[in-house]
């Protein structure tokens, strides 16, 4: 349904935050974007909204070509909504009544129905009538998803969705609101910092680096046979190690301890370890080449170690 044509963009004269661009997504897909910060992604979500005038390049909805403000007295394309990271919420009216706000008043039963049950997937149902001025700023961001969903849009656009809001409600709520998109055969396009956006819930990813597209494939497939470190370390600390004069990448589950010489790659000595819960991260040197590799125990500093590392992709 969504077409974007070779796009690009610069704000004035300065470099290219967007260059050539080109995907597609069809109806009710997920697309996850990812990258550094400043390497487009927000720019690439107000251009395909119709917040920015393009240099060159065509954005298709189905056969209609979207246009930015120049071509629009109130820029955005009516089938889209966009929840951006300064939420944009009326803070002296209540979470109900700022959803509320874009459904009809001429069925208002329809449309209090349709209010608590976007308060049940934003989890918010018990601050339905407190004051957007009164909630923390994760809370906030859950309303803004809620306003944009008022309308059930053909297209969702969402600026790191969860950034603000507390690890035990973010993985929660990104289950609720996915699992809602794909009943209603909503397509979304978010740009995101968070591994767990892209690998548990979209169907396609698109890599950005330089602001040029480095991968556009599905998430099990960039994380399985990752190009480059940079893609690797999008999504976990990544070792690039050079054995046999063969550089490869390794992500610290891909290391394991050995009991022999016979069954190692190379004899580590332990620098750090790091707990992180149901594992600890190690780190181990040798001969100025470090890597991370988690397990099960705690090791002591300078153990002598034997690792495996597989030199095959």
């Amino acid at each position: 349904m969504l077409k974007v044509n070779g796009i690009s963009f610069s704000y004035h004269k300065e470099k290219s935050i967007l260059n050539d661009f080109s995907f597609s997504l069809q109806q009710g897909e997920h697309l996850c974007v990812m990258g550094e910060s400043g390497c487009g992604k927000s720019t690439l979500l107000k251009a395909i909204y119709g917040l920015l005038d393009l240099n060159s390049g065509e954005i298709f909805w189905e056969e209609i070509q979207l246009f930015g403000p120049k071509n629009h007295l109130v820029p955005g394309f009516e089938s889209f909504k966009y929840v951006a990271q300064d939420f944009d919420l009326m803070p002296y009216i209540s979470v109900s009544e700022n959803i509320q706000k874009f459904l009809s008043r001429a069925y208002p039963k329809e449309s209090k129905k349709r209010t608590e049950e976007l308060l049940e997937v934003i989890q918010m149902t018990a601050f339905a009538k407190t004051k957007v001025k009164n909630l923390s700023g994760g809370q906030k961001q859950r309303v803004a998803i809620a306003r944009a969903l008022a309308k059930e849009p053909q297209l969702l656009l969402l600026d790191e969705p969860f950034g603000q809001i507390d690890n035990f409600k973010k993985n929660a709520l990104r289950r609720n609101l996915f699992r809602y998109l794909k009943e209603k055969n909503i397509a979304c396009i978010v740009a995101t910092h968070d591994k767990g956006d892209a690998l548990s819930f979209a169907d396609k990813l698109i890599i950005i680096k330089d602001n040029k597209i480095l991968e556009n494939n599905s998430p099990k497939e960039i994380y399985n046979n990752p190009k480059e470190k940079y893609i690797a370390a999008l999504f976990d600390d990544v070792n690039q190690i050079t054995i046999n004069n063969k550089t490869i990448l390794r992500y610290p589950h891909q290391i394991k301890v050995v009991e022999s010489l016979e069954e190692s790659t190379a004899l580590f000595e332990v620098l750090n370890s790091y707990f992180k819960g149901s594992y600890w991260l190690i780190e181990a040197e040798l001969d100025g080449q470090k890597v991370f590799f988690n397990h099960s125990i705690e090791m002591k500093k300078k153990e002598k170690i034997h690792l495996k590392i597989s030199a095959n992709s």
